[in-house]
């Protein structure tokens, strides 16, 4: 079964990694529906650039992950979920003594619960619809943990369950709910931080990529979101069909220290 025509919504899609797998699904032919908390003309923008570029519908709706309504509703508004990838995140780093209470909630609603309020909302219309796929973006954390990211962790370790129950559930459907779990991957996000990360250290860049930010990955590599974009889209074909309730890691060998 070709993936072309089928419609994708990839949440936390405006730049990083949602936006690196929206962009390889819309290169396969598929339709993708965007998502970020904003709403601004350039979210619009880039949707309409991506449309353009590879020919399929694109649309950017608007949702804040941390409402359950907002999560429910943007599987309605999008109107079709033959693929739904759960990617919206964000991270807070402190001892637990210290982690801020509303930083854990946030951390725990974005991160997990808004996984939960999206598979509720497109397990019906995937059923209806006769196929489906669920792709949870982990973490190399959500099967291993670091110190100072007890939310994080926590969120992401939870993310790992909620895949394997949501595939239990639909396992004699042709639908099927796996976890990604990246290690370090290249983000503009993460190459903004590299300038900052040489000065504190003194370092050259190829030092404080190796020895500070690859410091667990065995690779020395980051991951890259075109590489994420394909492991995606490799859980959406048929050579995937069985492939159901497990991760897959793209982390250099970080999990397997």
């Amino acid at each position: 079964m070709s993936v072309k025509g089928k419609t994708a919504i990839v949440t936390g899609s405006n730049s990083g990694i949602g936006l690196g797998i929206a962009t390889e699904f819309a290169k396969a032919g598929m339709n993708v529906v965007l998502n970020s908390f904003t709403d601004r003309d350039e979210d619009h923008k880039l949707a309409e650039k991506m449309a353009s570029e590879h020919g399929v519908d694109v649309r950017y709706v608007q949702a804040d992950m941390s409402k359950a309504d907002e999560c429910r509703a943007l599987i309605e508004k999008a109107g079709a979920c033959d693929v739904l990838v759960n990617n919206a995140g964000i991270q807070h780093v402190a001892p637990i003594p210290e982690f801020p209470q509303e930083k854990w909630d946030a951390i725990i609603a974005i991160n997990l619960s808004s996984a939960f309020h999206t598979t509720a909302a497109a397990l019906p219309v995937m059923r209806k619809a006769g196929w489906g796929r669920v792709i949870n973006i982990a973490s190399a954390h959500g099967l291993t943990a670091s110190p100072y990211k007890s939310a994080y962790v926590a969120a992401k370790h939870g993310v790992v369950g909620l895949t394997k129950v949501t595939a239990l559930e639909t396992a004699e459907e042709p639908i099927t709910a796996n976890a990604i779990c990246p290690g370090y991957v290249l983000t503009p996000l993460v190459e903004a931080q590299i300038p900052d990360t040489m000065k504190e250290y003194d370092m050259s860049r190829e030092d404080v990529i190796k020895n500070v930010m690859l410091k667990r990955q065995p690779s020395k590599e980051f991951a890259t979101v075109e590489q994420l974009g394909g492991t995606a889209l490799y859980l959406c074909s048929d050579a995937a069909a069985q492939v159901t309730g497990t991760t897959i890691s793209v982390d250099g060998g970080w999990t397997a220290l």
